[in-house]
Formats: structure tokens, C-alpha cells, sequence
């Protein structure tokens, strides 16, 4: 993928816009915390999609209804029961797997509603947290980690190695991945060593065909 040509996304988050290019046209979405829904309101205007979004902060469910964007104010550690099963092409979550109280449950509640889920999480695996938990003892700020210990929203930091590891345990299919660092750009180095020097990893996953 050409992390080079997100400035075609009107500005779009990079992030956001990284995820916009494996969205397929013309299909429902659900945006599992969706901040002020800018994602599904560039998908609506520009890939035609249905969906709704999920979040929880007041302030940004007022942005979504303001951009034109079906939201229902939900707390994603409350489950997702109300969503029946295939009931959506992609279900998204950027940023958020590593917030959550039970990943591995999301997870599993994202493959059981969408045909293909799309997750975000920054990869504490990269050398950098290495290297102030090994040399320095202390918990890592960074780019892709900018929040101090006691403020930080996450509560399950992983690696790429711990995720991918979780999908063969639940015999689920990593469609494509794709790693970079803290400014959304990618490499050589990052496609080949993607635990060690990605900073933030994007996963397309799907049910196991034999499943």
C-alpha cells in the first residue's frame, strides 16, 4: 500500500486514511469508537457506505450527528449483543484494541458481526519501549505511546508477535497487515522486522474458511 498518498483523503487523520483504503465501496461498516466519526463520513461521501459508529464521549457523539453520521452511544466493555451475526461488511477499531477490558472477547464479538474486522494498536514490541524498559526501567513515551503511565487509557499493551499469536489460537485469518511508525510511513525494514521496528500495526482479520 502507498502510505505516501493519504493526502487524497481530504484531510483525513492518517491513520483514518490508511484504514479508508481497505474499505470496500457500496459496504455497511460499524466503527467501533469512533471519536467524532470522521472515518464513516469520509466512507459515506466517497465509498458510498452505510454503517453507524459507537462511542461513548458525549462531545464527540455530538460531532458525529453534526457530520452527518448514525452513532449510538455505547460502551464497548458492555458488549456488542444488540448487533446480530454477519450483520456488517467491516467492523473497525483503530487505536482502541488495547483499551478495552477484554480484547480477546472484542475480537471475537467483531468476526461474530463482520464478514472482515479492521484493528489498530500501537506495538509495544518496537524497540523503543525495549529500550526504556531494558536500559532506562521505566514505561515508554513515544510517538506512538505519548501518554505517562498513571494518565494512559491503555490497559492491554501487546506486540505484534502477542496479537498474531491470538489469531492462531482463535484460528482466525490475518488478510493483510501492515505496520509503520508513529507518522504512518512504512518500510523495508518495517515489512521485515515489523515486531521489532513497526510502531503502530493495521490488521484486516476474517473467520477461518474451514471454521
Amino acid at each position: 500500500m502507498n502510505t505516501q498518498a493519504t493526502n487524497s483523503h481530504d484531510g483525513l487523520r492518517d491513520d483514518l486514511a490508511l484504514i479508508s483504503n481497505w474499505i470496500t465501496p457500496g459496504t455497511r461498516v460499524l466503527d467501533l469508537g469512533c471519536g467524532d466519526g470522521a472515518l464513516l463520513a469520509h466512507l459515506q461521501a466517497h465509498k458510498q457506505v452505510t454503517g453507524y459508529g459507537l462511542e461513548i464521549d458525549p462531545d464527540n457523539v455530538i460531532e458525529c450527528v453534526a457530520a452527518g453520521v448514525n452513532v449510538l452511544q455505547l460502551d464497548l466493555d458492555a458488549g456488542l449483543e444488540q448487533f446480530e451475526d454477519n450483520s456488517f461488511d467491516f467492523v473497525v477499531m483503530s487505536s482502541a484494541l488495547q483499551e478495552v477490558r477484554r480484547p480477546d472477547e472484542l475480537v471475537d464479538e467483531m468476526l461474530r458481526i463482520g464478514r472482515d474486522s479492521i484493528v489498530t494498536f500501537p506495538n509495544f514490541g518496537h524497540w523503543k519501549p525495549r529500550i526504556s524498559l531494558g536500559l532506562r526501567g521505566l514505561m515508554p513515551v513515544s510517538g506512538s505511546l505519548p501518554n505517562r503511565w498513571y494518565d494512559t487509557p491503555n490497559i492491554h499493551l501487546c506486540t505484534v508477535r502477542d496479537f498474531e499469536t491470538l489469531c492462531r489460537q482463535k484460528q482466525v485469518d490475518i488478510v493483510r497487515r501492515h505496520v509503520v511508525n508513529h507518522a504512518h510511513r512504512s518500510n523495508i525494514g518495517m515489512r521485515t522486522f515489523p515486531n521489532l521496528l513497526g510502531e503502530i500495526a493495521l490488521y484486516q482479520l476474517r473467520h477461518h474458511a474451514t471454521r
